[in-house]
């Protein structure tokens, strides 16, 4: 399927392609992938699984964590009291970035891939940089079979110029009577070279509207070392946690990268709470984690968590992550 490197945010006022999937206490929209009217045709995240809201107990836990879009900004700015996205960061919710395969290798002109993108024309020698937009040579062939309680989307691409072949699943099921939401991967390599890469999830939890402050509490199972410590005026680590100090205003963003976790699936449980609004969730991984990040501005608050893909031809990996959202009891402040 050839595809047009169309600005995607620009569509989401005329109703993208999109999907809800319920159960008794979770209702989740998703948009869905699309060349020409998708929500998201950027050149950064994968297409696939693109939550646009969940609703859990009177809560939402995702959104726009932008006012704005422009397809000449870069990644976004601030505009007097605006938040303006670019065409490869305006999107919402639990969404995933692979890192490019055969980018350094190819020369100006050639082709390198993004898994849940496709195949993309590299322009020139600048290093890679998720923000920019590049040129689809080839997205793939997407296949996607709704349910009422789950998408499965399949995307298949053979790129002959860099050897790289994959067919990806991705599946996002609600939980029958339990407020769960599961992310189910796997990663099949049908090219001639191996992909080594890394996925990461972005994570935009915009959690009722509330300004990312003390109002949030992030867990981990282990103690937090940083060798990029948050400005410490608006936020710090404390054993296993992560306090905010203050309410983030205008520009601030509080943003750490964590250390102290071990080589055990174990270290992947990440606790948010909001004390504010009594909500929280808990993400859980099934691979350990390669790196943790926190990026966070006055709307949205993003924790990233890195694994590492390894595949040879012939085989397959896969991955899960596990969301559970809950309530607390107003005592619990």
């Amino acid at each position: 399927m050839k595809q047009t490197t169309l600005f995607g945010h620009a569509a989401a006022k005329s109703a993208p392609p999109q999907w809800e999937i319920a159960n008794s206490l979770l209702r989740v929209k998703l948009y869905l992938p699309d060349a020409t009217k998708g929500f998201y045709r950027g050149t950064r995240f994968d297409w696939s699984g693109v939550v646009a809201d969940l609703q859990y107990a009177g809560h939402s836990y995702y959104g726009e964590w932008f006012t704005q879009t422009d397809p000449s900004v870069s990644d976004f700015i601030y505009q007097e009291s605006d938040i303006v996205a670019g065409p490869c960061s305006a999107i919402t919710g639990p969404v995933e970035e692979f890192a490019p395969l055969q980018y350094d290798e190819t020369t100006p002109g050639g082709t390198f891939v993004k898994i849940g993108v496709g195949a993309l024309r590299k322009a020139d020698n600048s290093p890679y940089s998720g923000y920019r937009l590049y040129e689809f040579v080839d997205g793939g062939k997407w296949n996607i079979q709704t349910r009422a309680d789950a998408v499965e989307f399949t995307q298949e691409l053979h790129d002959p110029s860099s050897g790289i072949g994959y067919v990806y699943h991705k599946k996002i099921s609600v939980t029958a009577g339990q407020p769960k939401m599961l992310i189910e991967h796997s990663l099949r390599n049908t090219g001639t070279r191996a992909i080594e890469t890394s996925v990461y999830d972005h994570n935009f939890l915009v959690l009722d509207g509330q300004t990312t402050g003390p109002g949030f509490t992030i867990t981990f199972p282990f103690a937090l070392s940083s060798d990029r410590p948050p400005e410490k005026q608006l936020a710090e680590l404390r054993a296993n946690q992560v306090v905010y100090l203050k309410n983030l205003r205008g520009q601030e963003t509080a943003y750490t990268t964590i250390q102290g976790f071990g080589n055990s699936a174990d270290d992947y449980k990440i606790r948010i709470e909001n004390v504010t609004v009594n909500a929280g969730m808990i993400i859980t991984g099934d691979r350990p984690l390669a790196q943790v990040s926190l990026w966070s501005i006055r709307s949205v608050l993003s924790v990233e968590p890195f694994i590492e893909i390894s595949i040879q031809p012939g085989s397959q990996m896969s991955w899960k992550y596990d969301y559970e959202y809950y309530t607390l009891s107003p005592l619990k402040r």
